[in-house]
């Protein structure tokens, strides 16, 4: 299953050229994330209070492909790739009217207090369990 949000590109996403700069479309995919794992009803503040864990990027691998500009009506698209038992791969697309303008698989793991590694609560990963094939 995919995740989609719609978000508009503003000014002050774009750089001298009137395109949107490029590191802005790791904010519009991290929202993608945000707004993706919010829809499954996990609550990332409740996580961290509660059991004590935050999920951090690993890795993320970008490919640019073209330019969005200001006043884009984007969709940011959020599909699970992989379930370890720390660690969750994604893959995420930014798209303009069906055209593929960004993409990237990105690598997120589970963080205990301390900052290391720590398993994927039950809980969670019997939400993600049936995204996942």
């Amino acid at each position: 299953m995919t995740h989609q949000i719609e978000l508009r590109v503003y000014y002050e996403d774009t750089d001298l050229a009137g395109i949107v700069y490029y590191a802005n479309y790791l904010k519009f995919i991290e929202r993608g994330r945000t707004e993706w794992v919010r829809s499954l009803g996990v609550d990332q503040a409740a996580l961290k209070r509660e059991e004590g864990i935050v999920f951090a990027v690993r890795r993320v691998e970008a490919d640019y492909l073209r330019p969005a500009r200001f006043d884009d009506l984007l969709v940011v698209k959020t599909r699970l790739l992989a379930l370890g038992g720390a660690r969750i791969e994604v893959e995420q697309t930014v798209e303009r009217d069906g055209a593929i303008l960004f993409t990237a698989r990105v690598v997120l793991v589970c963080l205990s207090e301390a900052g290391v590694a720590a398993r994927i609560p039950a809980g969670l990963r019997s939400r993600l369990a049936p995204l996942h094939h």
